[in-house]
């Protein structure tokens, strides 16, 4: 366990201090600050460490257009894995003619490959944001609106996610968790078979719980609320009123129960949304909404 210890103590070492000290160097200083004068390394092992704190530092770097791309892919197939897409053409022909009308009046109109939306059938009221622009919405979210605002309301805040690259910071952490468990399997070669297999499903338990956060956890209060300013700002550019979150987060508030594996694990109470929403959004629009939107929402959302 020791020897264990030692290993990831180095590593963090090397990745804090990388552009200073060399895999020699970090060893004997540890060595000699800490009680690890026993413990020895061979240079299979440090080569491992060192290309390990590269990982790392990696980590930090800013992902481009076509990896954000493949990494939305990658995470867009896992949310494939759990939900069916909805059947029904002119429904998903009508929430991105709707998406891609709100991500062009954003403040990141263009990605790799573009916004596309999809809804999911299910009653879950949910909704996700993958990196590299890919929105899925469940049926049951869908249905809490009422007007062609509400779903904007919801489209606008899963764009500010993606704007925001709050999927991409998740994703940085689970690319920091794969390297250090690179270190941790080096340092296990030499310890038992049941100890290594302890070590084993513990990294691979922290890689899927950072996976598992895009999906039925959720992002920060934080991020959660800097989506709703961000949605209010798209939704006045294009024309919408953006009231109509207000409007779509006490529906959610009146529909959601606590223990649901939908917004209610996955977002913050909808109370307090709206209290700091309220703050930008100020007042609700005295005229209703024009009747060719509205006809043209129950057309296309009326079976849902």
């Amino acid at each position: 366990m020791k020897r264990i210890i030692f290993f990831c103590t180095i590593s963090a070492f090397v990745f804090l201090f990388f552009s200073c000290a060399t895999i020699e160097t970090a060893i004997d200083d540890l060595k000699k600050e800490f009680d690890f004068k026993d413990v020895s390394i061979t240079k299979d092992e440090a080569d491992a460490i060192t290309a390990s704190a590269k990982d790392i530092a990696k980590s930090f770097e800013d992902i481009t257009p076509e990896q954000e791309y493949y990494i939305g892919r990658a995470v867009g197939a896992v949310v494939l894995n759990r939900y069916k897409p909805y059947d029904d053409p002119e429904a998903g022909r009508y929430l991105n003619v709707l998406g891609q009308t709100l991500a062009l009046a954003s403040d990141r109109p263009e990605l790799f490959a573009g916004y596309h939306f999809l809804i999911l059938d299910s009653d879950e009221i949910n909704a996700f944001a993958t990196p590299s622009g890919l929105v899925f919405v469940t049926r049951g979210m869908l249905r809490l609106a009422s007007t062609e605002d509400m779903v904007a309301a919801v489209l606008a805040h899963e764009i500010g996610h993606i704007v925001h690259k709050h999927g991409l910071k998740a994703i940085k952490q689970t690319r920091i968790t794969s390297a250090l468990g690179k270190v941790a399997a080096t340092a296990a070669e030499s310890i038992t078979p049941d100890a290594l297999a302890d070590l084993t499903n513990e990294f691979k338990d922290s890689i899927n719980d950072i996976t598992d956060t895009m999906i039925t956890s959720g992002y920060s209060k934080l991020n959660e609320f800097d989506a709703d300013k961000i949605a209010v700002k798209i939704l006045r550019r294009v024309g919408y009123d953006p009231a109509a979150l207000l409007d779509l987060l006490w529906e959610m508030k009146a529909n959601l129960k606590p223990g649901n594996r939908d917004f209610a694990k996955t977002h913050p109470d909808p109370e307090e949304r709206i209290k700091l929403a309220q703050v930008y959004i100020r007042k609700k629009s005295a005229d209703p909404p024009p009747r060719i939107r509205q006809e043209r929402f129950k057309k296309a959302l009326s079976g849902i």
